[in-house]
């Protein structure tokens, strides 16, 4: 069954974020652009790499009005250590949401029950709450923060030009499409 529409679920958690620890629930989401990225775990191989590049790209992100959620089954109190204890974790400026009780990663399908761990997920959420957008990996394949830019960009431009959909390695500022019959089968 495919999540595209779902409307997140009602969920209060504990993150580190800006040196302290924060309540994030569903109404701080609302009315904005979200992106959830789930990992595995914190103090582990891939999931560095992927989070430092988030936070090398958080501006980007923000410049479009768009919050970055990591979500890991690690409590806050990991989350801090990890960015105690690492450069790479140290550079992230949003959010790390915990999640010891799989409320979330339940929430968005992507709980291995075996394992308490979370798969590989990024799943964008438009300001009504829902998913518009989302993609798991296996959690030894790694993602990257421009793509999944782009495709922000794009579930908000196709949001506000409903008329239009953007094609494959559409930008913003590039050419789109408005689906016709003049165009089926000439593409």
């Amino acid at each position: 069954m495919s999540l595209i529409g779902k409307e997140v679920s009602d969920f209060k958690v504990q993150a580190f974020v800006d040196g302290d620890f924060k309540e994030v629930t569903k109404a701080d989401i609302l009315g904005k652009w979200s992106v959830f990225v789930f990992y595995p775990a914190d103090f582990t191989f891939v999931c560095p790499t992927e989070l430092g590049d988030l936070a090398d790209n958080y501006d980007e992100f923000k410049k479009i009005g768009c919050e970055i959620y990591s979500v890991s089954t690690d409590t806050h109190f990991v989350h801090k250590a990890w960015h105690d204890a690492s450069d790479t974790i140290k550079k992230i400026k949003y959010p790390m949401l915990d999640d010891p009780t799989g409320t979330l990663t339940r929430d968005f399908d992507v709980h291995i029950e075996e394992e308490g761990l979370a798969l590989r997920g990024s799943f964008i959420v438009n300001p009504e709450g829902k998913i518009v957008a989302y993609e798991v990996n296996s959690n030894n394949i790694g993602r990257e923060a421009s793509e999944l830019l782009r495709k922000v960009q794009a579930a908000q431009f196709v949001a506000e030009h409903g008329d239009q959909v953007c094609p494959a390695k559409w930008r913003p500022g590039a050419e789109t499409l408005k689906p016709s019959l003049d165009l089926v089968g000439k593409l």
